[in-house]
């Protein structure tokens, strides 16, 4: 049975967590899969992935158990398990796409939609990914003004803990692209990180919605395997 670890409960294991002031409601998953690929802003044709997990791509893949407009996922830690490995791969794919809002309303409408060919739109792009990817992601919930009078922590814990223990989903989850599937599992003890320190550089923390979408980034360090994640308001915009 999955648990919602208190902040005190947190702190022998993870000693170089920091305490916050709203401490939210604590989970500890570990993500898994064949091949990911989170994709470095920077190149804007070919995909080239960073050399770990980020923290929008974990938040995703929580948000494909459990979402509602009364919480938020925040990412505090990242640990990498396996040793970062790459493959490269060139592979077909589609230039655009079927608008979901045009879907939408074909659905209620009943109106056909216009004819799609992926043949007629493709384009070969080579891929640098990572394989055979293993991360202990701790993360905790939070309250947005968006809650309702009957929505609280402990209900939503009861949720994620129900939904990730029948296999239940929003959709697949994924590591970074949709043909990677994620496997996302309870992690009732911390297993041991890679033993490795570097600079990873700027990282993309998450995107900021408005009217339109701005990234944040921060300085990614990884140190004996574990990436402090800072928290939101201490992003960068750039």
């Amino acid at each position: 049975m999955l648990r919602c670890f208190s902040e005190t409960e947190l702190q022998p294991i993870t000693n170089q967590h920091q305490t916050r002031n709203n401490s939210g409601a604590h989970f500890r998953v570990r993500i898994s899969g064949e091949l990911a690929c989170f994709t470095r802003p920077e190149f804007s044709t070919e995909r080239f992935s960073y050399e770990t997990i980020t923290p929008s791509a974990a938040r995703g893949i929580l948000e494909a158990i459990l979402w509602k407009p009364g919480m938020r996922w925040e990412i505090s830690r990242i640990s990498v398990l396996n040793q970062v490995r790459w493959v490269e791969f060139r592979r077909n794919e589609v230039n655009q796409r079927v608008p979901t809002k045009a879907a939408g309303t074909a659905a209620r409408k009943g109106k056909p939609l216009r004819d799609f060919y992926a043949n007629e739109d493709r384009a070969q792009r080579n891929t640098v990914a990572l394989r055979d990817v293993d991360y202990l992601v701790e993360a905790r919930i939070l309250m947005t003004a968006k809650a309702g009078p009957e929505d609280n922590l402990a209900k939503f814990c009861e949720m994620f803990d129900r939904r990730l223990a029948k296999g239940q989903q929003v959709f697949q989850p994924y590591l970074g692209c949709r043909e990677f599937p994620a496997k996302v599992v309870l992690a009732a003890e911390a297993p041991k990180p890679i033993p490795e320190s570097r600079d990873l550089g700027w990282m993309l923390h998450d995107l900021e919605y408005g009217r339109e979408r701005s990234p944040r980034f921060f300085r990614a360090q990884l140190k004996n395997g574990v990436i402090v994640v800072p928290e939101w308001k201490r992003a960068v915009r750039r």
